[in-house]
């Protein structure tokens, strides 16, 4: 079992139509543009991705067709995750038939205060079904839309049980503290918090890279940050993530790259998001504007 993902990887959108059917030729054609421009691989089908607004039938398409297409699934880790069990383990096999390189699970996240021996033996479904062929495992640590923590506690106990299958931890918690203690964990376990203004912590060794929505577009600057240390390149793709703060990000998301893609249907989001207003993005289209005149 070889692990592949390092460096700056895009949480890809998942473009859909108004029906709310997923739009795979845009998220090809998407896809090959991310990974030609800086990207070194591509987290689909996560919360950008809007994953869980997707049935399991939808996300097992996506999966397939983006095999099917003859995408370097060496270059893609995949999200699933999943309130019910035996749906996380569905797609986690599924992952691993294809031949994804990774796996990111979400905890099990509708009910609240679960004990960890639940997380546990969640866990322990998933890796028995994924045992031949398997697939490397990261956790998928976003305590403040699952509910549910990967604590430091919780991490060692799924590593000792578990070992190498558990590949590393993508962190969504803003707790940079916490990032680093997991990264200390155990040598070769992979951290990627989803800011990239670590990329330059993350080139002297202590994460592996990073997953992160606006690396959308922002890839090509993280990259050089990533591989040249390029601290212009790092400065700018900072600004761009922060001119997110406060609003809705995955449809603000959308909404700029339908406007720097010259595609206004990416704009479209799965309930229960919705997208911004006209007005909204064109504020918004304007700060991205004002960074690259400066």
């Amino acid at each position: 079992m070889k692990n592949h993902i390092e460096g700056v990887i895009a949480a890809i959108i998942t473009p859909v139509a108004l029906n709310g059917a997923v739009d795979l030729t845009r998220l090809v054609s998407i896809a090959e543009h991310l990974l030609q421009n800086g990207c070194s691989a591509l987290n689909l089908l996560g919360t950008t991705g809007e994953a869980t607004s997707l049935s399991v039938a939808q996300r097992s398409a996506v999966m397939q067709h983006v095999a099917d297409v003859g995408l370097p699934l060496d270059r893609f880790m995949v999200g699933t995750g999943a309130s019910a069990t035996a749906d996380a383990v569905h797609l986690t096999q599924l992952a691993a038939r294809l031949g994804f390189a990774g796996a990111l699970v979400l905890p099990p996240f509708y009910y609240k205060n679960v004990t960890e021996e639940g997380v546990m033996n969640y866990f322990d479904s998933i890796v028995r079904a994924t045992y031949a062929p398997s697939i490397p495992i990261y956790l998928y640590n976003f305590p403040a839309l699952s509910g549910v923590a990967f604590t430091t506690n919780l991490t060692i106990r799924l590593l000792e049980n578990f070992g190498d299958r558990i590949a590393g931890l993508k962190d969504s918690s803003g707790d940079l503290p916490y990032a680093r203690e997991i990264a200390g964990l155990k040598k070769g376990f992979r951290v990627f918090p989803s800011n990239e203004a670590i990329l330059m912590e993350a080139r002297r060794g202590q994460f592996s890279g990073c997953i992160s929505a606006t690396a959308n577009i922002t890839a090509r600057h993280c990259a050089a940050a990533y591989n040249d240390g390029d601290e212009s390149a790092l400065e700018s793709a900072v600004r761009v993530r922060n001119l997110f703060t406060g609003i809705p990000l995955v449809p603000s998301i959308k909404a700029l790259m339908g406007e720097l893609f010259g595609d206004q249907q990416l704009v479209n989001t799965l309930p229960p998001l919705a997208p911004i207003s006209q007005v909204e993005i064109q504020q918004l289209l304007s700060r991205y504007n004002e960074i690259y005149s400066a």
